[in-house]
């Protein structure tokens, strides 16, 4: 936080250095980036992201958005428009806010270009079947994602969510990997706190389970220990594999 001098924002583990939620799927012959947060050029930098072939969008607030005239670089690097999916409220809020990049009559070079996809159901990409999962957030509703392949539910992203429905906890149930919203212990009108991550967490019942999105409430030390097992704090530059067919 700025001008923050608390130990979590003064600490030396890096875990506790948190950036804005996003997660990044590489696959050998594709690439998925879901939101361009505001910290989207560091955090590219910093995980040596060299690609992206497509961009989902959770939902149009600031802290997932921002950081969306960065994409310029991966469509320089592909030689045409980036594909981006998300709901028809967010793709036009986008459009809204970066007009220059949905005008294919003007194509500067340099700039980013994209081809929006109203996401209305379950698709497919890089061989990934990808499973909007719609769930509150105050007063609009954001997309989390189930990614799926031959069957098997791989992972589970449901960030900026005040709550999870029980039709989303069935289509979650089971996943290999979920992360799931938990701001912080205190109740909050538009997010999860902690308890209620770990109850719809545990509802689910994913193979490994991890809170993302939080303040600098906890450290990371502090808040994993008064975790119940099989339910862990997501940090940044976590990496997990899974074995594709």
């Amino acid at each position: 936080m700025i001008g923050c001098r608390c130990p979590v924002c003064r600490s030396d583990d890096p875990r506790d250095k948190r950036t804005r939620s996003s997660i990044y799927l590489s696959m050998p012959e594709f690439k998925i980036l879901v939101d361009t947060t505001p910290d989207l050029r560091h955090q590219a930098l910093r995980e040596d992201l060299d690609r992206a072939y497509a961009v989902l969008f959770t939902h149009p607030h600031a802290d997932h958005l921002m950081g969306f005239d960065d994409l310029r670089r991966f469509c320089e690097m592909q030689g045409g428009p980036l594909p981006i999916y998300g709901s028809e409220a967010t793709l036009a809020q986008i459009e809204r806010t970066f007009p220059y990049a949905f005008n294919p009559a003007k194509k500067v070079p340099g700039y980013v270009h994209v081809i929006p996809h109203v996401i209305t159901g379950p698709f497919e990409l890089g061989g990934l079947e990808i499973t909007p999962l719609p769930v509150p957030h105050g007063a609009v509703s954001t997309l989390g994602f189930l990614f799926s392949q031959a069957g098997r539910k791989l992972l589970v992203y449901l960030s900026d969510c005040a709550a999870v429905p029980d039709p989303i906890r069935e289509l979650a149930r089971g996943a290999d990997v979920l992360i799931i919203d938990g701001l912080r212990e205190k109740p909050h009108p538009t997010h999860l706190n902690v308890s209620g991550a770990v109850e719809a967490a545990q509802a689910i019942g994913a193979g490994q389970s991890f809170i993302t999105h939080q303040t600098h409430e906890k450290s990371h030390v502090d808040r994993t220990q008064e975790l119940p097992p099989g339910i862990g704090v997501a940090y940044d530059g976590m990496k997990f594999e899974f074995e594709l067919h």
